[in-house]
């Protein structure tokens, strides 16, 4: 029973290999739908959706409301990063980078720590989010850390935990990326982040 188990599970990853060099669809990096399908779910957006809810993009990404179970996130703001009224802790920002201590704001949008106060971006499809931005930036933004996922551009900062995040595949940014550019357009230029204290 277990040998013919091994010997169909193994027929089924060769098949699956194979159907990959043959099918355009996955050769180009876009699943068929009936990949989503077998994993439970009815599109690529779908699928995205649920990897941005487990990847927990919201714990930062989207402002909180306070409920009787502590914050949740704030499903009208969902995605659109710190705005700038909410403002950010006021500390003694030299001590906590000589103790390297952090914390945040209610919202969970801005942190302060040893490398200054970073902000939350917008990962809404807004243009002050992600929505001009190519799937090539989006894979770059995770993949290399590259803010915006610009070539040149600066290292993200903490807590955005690209390190882990760019060992996603390849078909799960893309969903990822689908999912969000479908999200609520919402316009918020999120402030550039503070430099450490001298």
């Amino acid at each position: 029973m277990c040998k013919s188990l091994i010997v169909a599970g193994t027929i089924a990853i060769v098949a699956f290999a194979c159907n990959q060099k043959s099918n355009p669809d996955l050769a180009t990096n876009e699943p068929a739908k009936e990949v989503y399908q077998l994993l439970g779910y009815e599109s690529e957006i779908a699928y995205g959706e649920h990897l941005v809810v487990v990847g927990g993009c919201d714990d930062c990404h989207s402002p909180k409301v306070m409920t009787d179970a502590g914050p949740e996130p704030d499903m009208s703001m969902r995605l659109s990063g710190h705005h700038a009224d909410f403002g950010y802790a006021e500390v003694d920002r030299k001590m906590m980078q000589s103790k390297g201590y952090v914390t945040t704001n209610a919202h969970f949008t801005a942190w302060v720590g040893p490398w200054g106060v970073s902000f939350a971006g917008n990962l809404t499809s807004d243009a002050t989010g992600i929505g001009n931005w190519t799937e090539d930036n989006f894979k770059r933004a995770l993949r290399e850390g590259k803010f915006k996922g610009l070539e040149n551009g600066r290292t993200i900062l903490p807590p955005m935990p690209w390190q882990q995040l760019r060992h996603y595949s390849d078909y799960e940014i893309s969903a990822i990326f689908a999912y969000l550019k479908s999200t609520n357009p919402i316009k918020n230029v999120v402030p550039p982040p503070l430099p450490p204290q001298e």
